[in-house]
């Protein structure tokens, strides 16, 4: 018995391959309207060295900064920080829902910094002896232990006011020389005030290190803001507060002092985002004139 083929109209093979082109089309049009949704974060902030950029990213999205994974809160709030000798080209890599990213690329601002030459700083902090790099090594890794928490508070959000008034007599970024010898750059801005002024909370944090005799910075406090960015004040000679308290901006939570390498009183005061060190002075208004009547001596 033979079967009779069946016959296929050829309207039908034409409208069958039109619904497969419609498939294909609807497919790259999905594809690409999955790729748009990446979409650059809103950026507040100068791209220069030692500068914080404040980020906003819609819902689903991540950023990858440094080949870290950067903290965003549920509102898509985050912060990064470029350090002293941050390179000419910054890169944010922003990944959506679906795990498709983007890289976008920003210029960097690079700065000069100054040279200081202090003398009279006592030998054994310039050149310490053997017998204090146990306790050194032990104190710095403290430090660093109180600066790479990651909390999910927002305070890195509140503008930032100075912890004291007084003369600026050291800048961030700027290149010592103790005795004569080359060191470390400064990281911080140092304000001059007579010992036992007030220091104030810049902004709200919690308290995440209170040493009271540092070899290098005598007493320390480290303030944590949020999402890695933290506080740092040295050369304190009281403190005021202890770790895990909760303080709120304008909180009296030191007194200025000349403790750990230091040659008169002053307050140091440094700020981290994780390991790259930020200026303070870019996230303040210029110092005022005259000196705050309410951080004057008890």
């Amino acid at each position: 018995m033979r079967v009779k083929p069946v016959g296929v109209s050829w309207s039908l093979l034409k409208s069958t391959k039109i619904a497969a082109s419609l498939c294909v089309l609807v497919l790259v049009m999905f594809s690409l309207s999955s790729r748009a949704e990446i979409v650059e974060p809103q950026l507040q902030g100068q791209w220069k060295q030692g500068a914080l950029i404040y980020g906003h990213l819609p819902a689903g999205h991540r950023v990858t900064f440094l080949d870290r994974t950067v903290p965003v809160s549920a509102a898509g709030h985050f912060v990064l920080g470029l350090g002293r000798d941050f390179p000419k080209q910054a890169s944010l890599v922003v990944e959506n829902g679906s795990g498709e990213s983007r890289v976008f690329h920003y210029p960097v601002e690079q700065r000069q910094y100054r040279i200081q030459k202090v003398n009279g700083v006592p030998a054994r902090t310039v050149t310490p002896d053997p017998g204090h790099l146990a306790r050194i090594r032990a104190e710095a890794k403290q430090a660093r232990e109180a600066r790479k928490q990651i909390t999910p508070r927002q305070n890195f959000r509140q503008s930032f006011v100075w912890p004291l008034t007084g003369p600026i007599t050291g800048v961030y970024g700027s290149q010592r020389y103790y005795n004569g010898e080359p060191r470390r750059p400064h990281f911080g801005v140092d304000v001059a005030a007579p010992t036992g002024t007030r220091v104030t909370a810049p902004a709200g944090g919690v308290v995440t290190l209170a040493h009271k005799d540092m070899f290098f910075s005598g007493g320390t406090l480290i303030v944590d803001h949020g999402h890695g960015l933290s506080s740092s004040f040295i050369h304190l000679s009281k403190l005021l507060v202890e770790v895990g308290q909760e303080i709120n901006q304008g909180d009296v939570i030191a007194e200025v002092g000349a403790t750990g390498r230091a040659t008169g009183p002053h307050l140091d005061w440094r700020m981290n985002w994780f390991d790259q060190r930020v200026d303070p002075q870019l996230l303040v208004p210029p110092m005022p004139k005259k000196t705050d009547k309410n951080q004057a001596l008890k």
